[in-house]
């Protein structure tokens, strides 16, 4: 069944991004047994997404939700399965299933850190499972995907938290309210066009690195 699943997930340039069973009497979504992470590494499904969005009106409200939904939702229901978003309210505890599935670590930046994608992944989905022959196969299947190594560890003058113009990132967490103001303000116009400067500072997994359409189109739904 998974090698199934991530067949049909390939074709938007989704993969599965790990996943366990619940053990019993743990906290889980109602009915839930097991969990499937689904995102992408790098701008895998970027092509997939721009293809989808120019069929679709263009004042479509968060488009990027609305296509990972839809596509997510079709492969759930081939499987039997229930899919959920990260932006569902109430929200579900996706960063924690995904420290917990591939055994990653947040970045200074708040973003997972990944051995080989770098800061340039995402969660776009979960596949939840009520049926017991389904959490069997995924409770089999799953292990931390990879090492526990933490490649900001050994990082050296760490780039991702001097590159930001207004310090938005630091010791102290992730200044939302400085960030917003300055990437919406006439001073903004670099983190506009090309992305946030703490993310590209980042060396690791730079061949992964969003295209800058992709980042513009992240950068504008930020900014609101």
């Amino acid at each position: 069944m998974i090698a199934e699943i991530s067949s049909q997930l390939a074709g938007n340039g989704l993969i599965l991004r790990g996943g366990f069973a619940f053990a019993p009497g743990e906290d889980a979504p109602a009915d839930a047994r097991a969990v499937l992470l689904v995102g992408h590494g790098g701008p895998s499904i970027w092509p997939h997404f721009e293809a989808w969005r120019e069929r679709q009106p263009p004042d479509l409200a968060d488009p990027l939700d609305t296509w990972s939904r839809e596509k997510i939702g079709e492969v759930a229901a081939r499987f039997g399965a229930r899919a959920v978003s990260p932006s569902d309210r109430p929200y579900l505890p996706f960063q924690q299933w995904a420290m917990r599935a591939e055994g990653l670590r947040p970045s200074p930046l708040g973003i997972l850190m990944h051995p080989e994608f770098g800061l340039w992944h995402a969660y776009r989905g979960a596949l939840l499972f009520e049926d017991p022959d389904a959490a069997r196969e995924i409770g089999q299947a799953a292990r931390p995907a990879h090492a526990p190594i933490h490649l900001c560890d050994g990082c050296d003058g760490k780039p991702c938290l001097k590159s930001c113009p207004v310090g938005a990132h630091s010791a102290a967490g992730f200044a939302y309210e400085s960030c917003l103001a300055h990437v919406r303000s006439p001073r903004g116009a670099a983190c506009r066009q090309g992305g946030c400067l703490d993310r590209n500072a980042c060396p690791y997994g730079a061949t992964y690195r969003y295209p800058a359409a992709q980042q513009v189109f992240h950068m504008r739904a930020f900014a609101g």
